[in-house]
Formats: structure tokens, C-alpha cells, sequence
């Protein structure tokens, strides 16, 4: 007979081992909206809803840390009870103790001998926000955090030298509880998690026992100095990891802080990919006849500074790309394009004084367009600074609401000629 073929999650989701929960959580959107059963044709049916489950059940140990990191170790076999035909068997000791820091024991059950497996503590995973300058030229933070450690006195056993612990009551020595967790409106799910009276080491001392400098408890707090590099070109979403600098727990590799970037908007600066837009505002008269000027400052302070020849006219949403002007790349030194977008800035209402201004600006100007041929005519009133926004507002029209659109959908983007 032939072998089972092992699942593997991360190929049903299409995405790295390293995808971030964020990642996952957007492949499994993406997959359930494709494979759903009711968006197929009827003959398709019974083969998407076979997909559907899969990545439903990809989804549902991908996104949970704990099913994630048994998955990754012991495959699918941790979740179905067998290792497959001709697969390893799985011991609940082992993934207990890849669970939680320590196994339950050997053949005798709980409290037997067994070696000590120690699993990696959690992550602690904070949001970093940082300018489009600081991203433009790289950065590097230095900070100082308070932080739990195993107690340097008892060695993390929480209890003072020679001193014997007795077992532990409320989880009987397993140091491990049942406990119940909502995990939706009127759902609960029953779960395995570390017993807070003993901090899941299925012990307890006397009170006279316990080790004087962390009380019983196993850690302590201490600051440590810590720094991060911001390379130059980071983006938005991007994380920097300082390895083992999360808070210990005793039998247990400490896991790692991680940062996410997050960009902060910028007055003057948009920025997608690795490039740059901004907006370029001109005089009419600088729009007709050109102009030689600096016209922004850029985000390491260089003034960026535009030859625009007469007779080449900027008209309003124009776009003029400077290239190699746009966001560093991490490697190398190569850069992102700049897009300006072009505003142009019309004088004020009666800026002209007298008739023979007028008539002299009209002879310089292209003579006026021909009139629109019609039977009848009629003269209108109009008003002016109208806002197109407005138009088919509290109508009933479905389109003036949008309420449909694909928040994935790009929007367009001006062409744009090089500079």
C-alpha cells in the first residue's frame, strides 16, 4: 500500500514558513473566498468544499502560536493522534513538553522520570513607529526595559537552598490546570494552560522556604539596555527581532521581542513601494513660461531643485517623475523614483486693474474656443466653488455610496512623464 502523503498547511495557504500571523490570516481570507462552496459553479462543488475545509483547518493551527510551533515540530501526526502509515508514533510527554517546558512524565505517567525539553517562551511583539526621515536614513534606538529573568539565587526553583517542596494542590503536581476560555459568543473551548499557584512547576514552598529575593515566584525584574537597527529603506510592516530578549520563565528559552514598523504620515512625502510622491505647486506664470527654482527639501535636507524649460507647459494633475529620487533600496545603492504631482496656483479674482491689461493678456494668450452649435439657447445662472463630492448625495443611487468596493483594489495612478 502507498504511503499517505503528509498535509502540508502552509502549501494549502500558498505562503512561507515564516509568514507572519498577519500573513496568515490574509492567505486564509484569500483561499476561503476562492474555494467557498457557494461561489462555485454547482459541479465544482464537492472539490471546493474539500479545499474549503483545508484551508479552514490550515488556518485554525497556523493562527494559534501553540498548534503552530506542535505543527511545525511534529507535523500533522500531533493533531490526528498517529504518525501516519509507517510514520514515527507521537508521545504526549513530547508534545507536552515542546507545549508547555517540561513532560509529564515517562511510562509511569505523571511526575516520572523523563529528560527536560526545554520549549521556547513567548514572543512579545510591539508596534514601533517611525518617520519616513528615519526610514529615508536608517536609525538606531537605544532604550532600556524592565525585564523578567529566572531569580539568580534559587536558580528559578523559587525556594531557598536544601529547602524541599511539597506538591502542589490545586494541579496535584502535574503543573497543569483545565481551564475554560470564550473563544466566541457563546462559545467556550476547554484548554490546558500552566497552573498560576505554582507557575506550572507543580511545586510549592513554605513560606519559610521561599527564596528571599523573588519570594516564591522564580523570577525577578531587572533593566537591561537593549538596541535596534532601523536599516535604511525599511517599510511599513517590516519587523526587527531582538533574539532572546523576552521575558524568562524558568525551564523554558526565552523568545524573542519583536518590532513592527509602522510609518508614520508625513507632511510633504507619500511614499508606496520604494518610491515618492509629492506635490509640486507652480505659479500660472511659471506653469506657461517655465522655471529654474528649488522645489521641495527633501527627507535628508537636500534641496531638490526642477529646470523646467519655456515653452514645455505644466497644466493642473500633471506628473513629472525625477528618478532615483525616491526611498534607498535596503541593499545596494540604487533608489525609488520621485513622482511630483503638479498644482498649478491661479492668481486671485480682479488681479488685473485695468481693460487695456486684459486685452493684452488676451492677445498673448490662444484666442477662445469656438461656441457649441445649437437650435435653441438658453442663458444660465450658475454658482461657482461647487463640490463635485456633493454630486448625487442623499439620492438613493447605490454608486454615490461605494459600499461594494473591493478594499484590495488599487486605485489609478496618474502617467507620469521623466524628468
Amino acid at each position: 500500500m502507498a504511503s499517505e502523503v503528509e498535509v502540508d498547511l502552509y502549501e494549502i495557504l500558498e505562503i512561507d514558513r515564516t509568514a507572519t500571523p498577519d500573513q496568515v490570516k490574509k492567505a486564509y481570507r484569500k483561499a476561503a473566498l476562492k474555494y467557498h462552496p457557494d461561489k462555485v459553479p454547482e459541479e465544482q462543488r464537492e472539490e471546493s468544499e474539500a479545499k474549503f475545509k483545508e484551508a479552514s483547518r490550515a488556518y485554525e493551527i497556523l493562527s494559534d502560536e501553540d498548534k503552530r510551533h506542535l505543527y511545525d515540530t511534529h507535523g500533522m501526526a500531533a493533531f490526528d493522534g498517529r504518525g501516519g502509515p509507517g510514520g514515527p508514533e507521537v508521545d504526549l510527554n513530547d508534545i507536552l513538553s515542546q507545549m508547555f517546558g517540561f513532560n509529564m512524565g515517562g511510562p509511569g505517567g505523571p511526575g516520572g522520570p523523563g529528560p527536560m525539553r526545554p520549549r521556547k517562551g513567548p514572543d512579545e511583539e510591539q508596534e514601533y513607529k517611525v518617520t519616513l526621515e528615519e526610514l529615508y536614513k536608517g536609525k538606531t534606538v537605544k532604550f532600556s526595559a524592565n525585564k523578567q529573568v529566572v531569580c539568580g539565587v534559587c536558580k528559578g526553583s523559587g525556594g531557598k537552598e536544601k529547602a524541599k517542596p511539597a506538591s502542589c494542590e490545586r494541579c496535584r503536581g502535574q503543573g497543569l490546570v483545565e481551564a475554560i476560555r470564550q473563544i466566541g459568543p457563546g462559545m467556550m473551548r476547554r484548554e490546558t494552560v500552566l497552573c498560576d499557584h505554582c507557575t506550572g512547576s507543580g511545586k510549592v514552598y513554605k513560606e519559610k522556604d521561599r527564596c528571599k529575593k523573588c519570594k516564591g515566584k522564580r523570577t525577578t525584574q531587572e533593566k537591561k539596555a537593549l538596541e535596534i537597527y532601523i536599516p535604511r529603506g525599511s517599510m511599513q510592516g517590516e519587523r526587527i527581532v531582538l533574539e532572546g530578549e523576552a521575558d524568562q520563565y524558568p525551564d523554558q528559552i526565552p523568545g524573542d521581542i519583536v518590532f513592527t514598523l509602522v510609518e508614520e504620515p508625513h507632511d510633504v512625502f507619500n511614499r508606496l513601494g520604494n518610491d515618492l510622491s509629492a506635490e509640486l505647486t507652480v505659479s500660472l506664470s511659471e506653469a506657461l513660461t517655465g522655471f529654474n527654482r528649488v522645489v521641495l527639501k527633501h527627507l535628508d535636507g537636500r534641496g531638490i531643485q526642477i529646470n523646467r524649460p519655456r515653452g514645455k507647459i505644466l497644466r493642473p494633475g500633471d506628473c513629472i517623475k525625477v528618478p532615483g529620487e525616491g526611498m534607498p533600496l535596503k541593499r545596494g545603492d540604487a533608489r525609488g523614483d520621485l513622482y511630483l504631482m503638479v498644482k498649478v496656483e491661479f492668481p486671485e479674482d480682479d488681479w488685473l486693474k485695468d481693460d487695456s491689461a486684459y486685452e493684452a493678456l488676451a492677445k498673448m494668450l490662444p484666442p477662445p474656443l469656438p461656441a457649441v452649435e445649437a437650435e435653441e439657447i438658453d442663458e444660465v445662472e450658475y454658482e461657482g466653488g461647487a463640490d463635485i463630492e456633493e454630486m448625487g448625495a442623499d439620492q438613493g443611487d447605490p454608486r454615490f455610496a461605494n459600499e461594494w468596493e473591493d478594499d484590495d483594489e488599487g486605485e489609478g495612478q496618474t502617467q507620469c512623464a521623466t524628468q
